[in-house]
């Protein structure tokens, strides 16, 4: 198997090295594995879908 950087899948779906990371040790990219502190992803990984609240409304209200 074959793997990329963090930065390489950076550039290549448009995401932030540091949003990246985050990703990565939230356990969202399957077969991710880690090396002392960088990321292996790889290759064929897809962009993982983005789970974070955007609309400013939140899925369980307070009430």
């Amino acid at each position: 198997m074959e793997f990329m950087t963090v930065k390489q899948a950076a550039e290549k779906w448009g995401l932030s090295e540091r949003r990246l990371q985050t990703i990565c040790n939230e356990g969202m990219i399957p077969g991710v594995i880690k090396f002392g502190r960088s990321w292996a992803i790889p290759m064929d990984a897809q962009k993982p879908a983005d789970k974070r609240i955007k609309s400013g409304k939140y899925i369980k209200s307070r009430e």
